[in-house]
């Protein structure tokens, strides 16, 4: 027990000893400081989720002011097709059901440890969006293409927050790994649940900008 509080009170000594040379070394800042940096970026992302019990892409983009490397503030957009393995080589055959649509709006992006090599952030959207019941007829050999029809769609809100594991890889370049949760409000198409975009997200992030 002796051995065991006396590294302990070591442990804490130089826990104390590092924190205050780190305190030491930073200047406070202050709301009015001109000791801030602001910056900013782009990014794309790629993402899958289950949509309607069937496999979805989402890609997307998103550009962001950057505040003092602590929130970021911007505006971000994403599409998205379930069915995506899906395909009719015959003609003649029976249509088959997509959904297909994107949203996007605002979003506010917290960041806890920019300047880490390893680090978090939170990004939530608030946004609008739409959704398409598409019908695919098939492939046409005389048109080499194939053949879509809209049958159904819908307009929703949508709420999606996020946690990021973000990873310095230059100075001016990250990626993130993430997972999202998709809210929106109740979709009408037709033969379709009111609850099917909502949903969680497992995607990647790459960023370009001045952080």
């Amino acid at each position: 027990m002796k051995k065991l509080a006396v590294l302990l009170i070591l442990a804490l000594a130089m826990t104390f000893a590092y924190a205050q040379d780190d305190y030491s070394n930073d200047k406070i800042q202050t709301i009015f400081s001109k000791q801030r940096s602001n910056g900013g970026y782009g990014a794309f992302t790629l993402s899958y989720s289950k949509i309607d019990g069937r496999d979805a892409f989402i890609s997307g983009g998103r550009g962001a002011f950057i505040f003092d490397h602590s929130l970021a503030i911007g505006l971000g957009g994403y599409g998205f097709v379930n069915n995506i393995d899906y395909h009719t080589f015959l003609e003649n055959q029976p249509p088959d059901y997509s959904l297909a649509g994107g949203y996007g709006g605002i979003f506010v992006e917290p960041i806890i440890g920019g300047r880490m090599p390893v680090h978090l952030s939170f990004p939530i959207l608030f946004g609008i969006g739409g959704a398409a019941l598409i019908e695919d007829y098939g492939w046409n050999s005389w048109e080499y293409s194939h053949q879509y029809k809209q049958y159904d769609y819908d307009v929703f809100f949508v709420i999606e927050p996020a946690i990021e594991i973000e990873f310095n890889l230059t100075r001016f370049f990250r990626t993130a790994t993430a997972i999202s949760y998709r809210y929106t409000s109740k979709i009408d198409l037709f033969e379709t649940g009111e609850n099917v975009l909502r949903g969680l997200n497992f995607g990647l992030t790459f960023k370009f900008g001045k952080f």
